[in-house]
């Protein structure tokens, strides 16, 4: 197998696929998003990619573009973002397809980190397909962070989002008669677009107490076929029943405590699991849920992705810990004085260090501005 050195050749074919995967963003998950071109004698004759989830993946597709088009892909050099997988899950293994197409050569980005699905490259090779490997594998490699963090981690990809003023305040002392939230419509929408990626939705007790949200994805003319988890923090079993996660069944609820909090309320937790709330009891560190335990445990479960929704102590403390991956900040035109509170900036003073962010983009909702990035560690700085 081959390691990629710098060829441009192989970039633009690799920077076309990797367009191609981005079309699945939002419709594939838990699955990456993937793109394929098929190349033979300088010329694209198939393209494809993985359109959601479930259905065939990127390269099975692109060499059945190559037949709708009239073109027999035997002999041709196949551009792929991950590396083609070994398994049989909802589809057969793809490597199987690329042999029986008389595929030549094979050049993708990234080796999958999976040890159900990885190893295609070097299968195929043992088929005698030429192989190069690592072409934009930090570009294919960003495109689908958190399928790489879990492969490699088995922990969950943490995006943190929350809704502020400019001065800092998450909630209105007194809601106006509008409602309660602080961003507009336009951001309440992207968020649910954020919640269909996910597979998990934390929160703690406190914002159910308070917002008795339902936290989960609703779409105008959508139907959401895999619900995310519903994931509680409440170390003490506070919560009531009487709360939409746990009244509401169209997605399921887990509450995470501790053995103090099932020894304090047994009834309680009786209570849950009799109307189908899962209890799961962590560690505890400084009286609240172990957050790396959390995680660690929902990484097990196949959290690939986990988006927090959380007042300002919770999302103060996964960045204290350096837990999260990611921010969503959606900040209304608004200073709301001493009509907020929620201060979150002034939670944030209590962070030891300086947290910057990468990959930042900025998006206009209405007037509300939502910034998005990725956390910057010690180790990328380095």
């Amino acid at each position: 197998m081959t390691q990629e050195n710098a060829n441009p050749e192989h970039e633009q074919y690799m920077r076309l696929a990797l367009d191609l995967a981005r079309r699945g963003i939002g419709a594939v998950e838990p699955n990456p998003a993937v793109g394929c071109v098929v190349v033979q004698s300088n010329q694209i004759i198939g393209k494809g990619w993985h359109e959601r989830f479930g259905g065939p993946h990127a390269e099975i597709n692109a060499i059945s573009d190559c037949w709708k088009h009239g073109y027999n892909p035997a002999g041709s050099t196949l551009y792929l973002t991950l590396e083609p997988c070994t398994h049989y899950g909802k589809t057969p293994p793809c490597t199987e397809s690329v042999v029986l197409a008389g595929i030549c050569k094979v050049v993708f980005a990234s080796h999958d980190p999976y040890e159900i699905s990885g190893g295609g490259g070097e299968l195929l090779q043992q088929a005698g397909l030429d192989i190069v490997s690592g072409v934009c594998r930090g570009e294919a490699e960003e495109l689908n962070a958190a399928f790489f963090k879990h492969g490699r981690t088995g922990l969950p990809w943490v995006t943190l989002k929350w809704a502020q003023s400019i001065d800092g305040k998450m909630a209105w002392k007194e809601p106006p008669a509008e409602g309660d939230w602080i961003s507009n419509e336009q951001s309440r929408r992207d968020v649910h677009r954020l919640r269909k990626r996910a597979q998990g939705i934390l929160t703690g007790v406190d914002t159910v107490l308070h917002d008795n949200p339902l936290l989960t994805a609703r779409i105008e003319r959508e139907r959401i076929e895999r619900p995310a988890l519903r994931v509680i923090l409440d170390s003490r079993l506070r919560i009531p029943l009487d709360r939409r996660v746990v009244a509401a069944h169209d997605a399921p609820t887990m509450v995470v405590t501790t053995e103090a909090g099932i020894r304090a309320e047994p009834l309680k937790a009786q209570q849950l699991t009799a109307v189908g709330v899962e209890i799961v009891a962590v560690g505890e560190k400084e009286h609240r849920c172990d957050l790396m335990e959390t995680l660690a445990m929902l990484g097990k479960r196949g959290i690939q992705r986990l988006l927090v929704e959380a007042g300002p102590t919770l999302v103060t403390e996964f960045l204290h810990q350096n837990l999260a991956d990611e921010v969503h900040i959606y900040i209304a035109p608004v200073f709301l004085g001493s009509a907020g509170t929620a201060d979150l900036s002034a939670q944030m003073t209590a962070l030891p260090k300086c947290r910057m962010l990468k990959n930042v983009t900025s998006e206009n909702f209405g007037n509300d501005i939502c910034i998005s990035g990725k956390l910057l560690f010690a180790s990328d700085r380095a």
